[in-house]
């Protein structure tokens, strides 16, 4: 018999959870950006779904990007499109849970204004 693998560590994850744990920052809300369904902050897009349904196009600084790509090109990747923009090219099928989460909140922050993120450390303090 072979052992299930814990949910966390279950590769992929689909658009319906990226918008369930990205609705669940301060602000945001389902939009759609270059017709394909998106998650804004305030009505700053900090992640949508590409055109092939696949892919995340997420918002993320130039260095920091660079670096993912490198260090995981089975998850990370850009094309020409967005070589010079802080997005880079996310495979859903890839990406772990755990992993969405942080990236998600990470593209928030780059996109939020400051009275979100204001809140958002509010709310971390009263979880502890």
């Amino acid at each position: 018999m072979s052992a299930k693998k814990p949910a966390s560590r279950k590769k992929g994850v689909t658009f319906d959870e990226v918008c369930t744990l990205g609705l669940e920052l301060p602000g945001v809300a389902r939009s759609t950006s270059w017709g394909t369904a998106a998650l804004k902050v305030d009505g700053k897009l900090f992640v949508r779904l590409k055109e092939d349904g696949e892919t995340l196009v997420l918002k993320m600084d130039i260095v920091s990007r660079d670096l993912v790509v490198k260090a995981q090109p089975k998850i990370f990747y850009i094309t020409d499109h967005y070589r010079d923009w802080p997005y880079v090219l996310v495979r859903m099928s890839e990406l772990r849970a755990p992993q969405l989460r942080e990236l998600l909140e990470d593209s928030w922050r780059l996109a939020a204004p400051k009275k979100r993120l204001v809140e958002l450390a509010s709310a971390n303090t009263r979880k502890l």
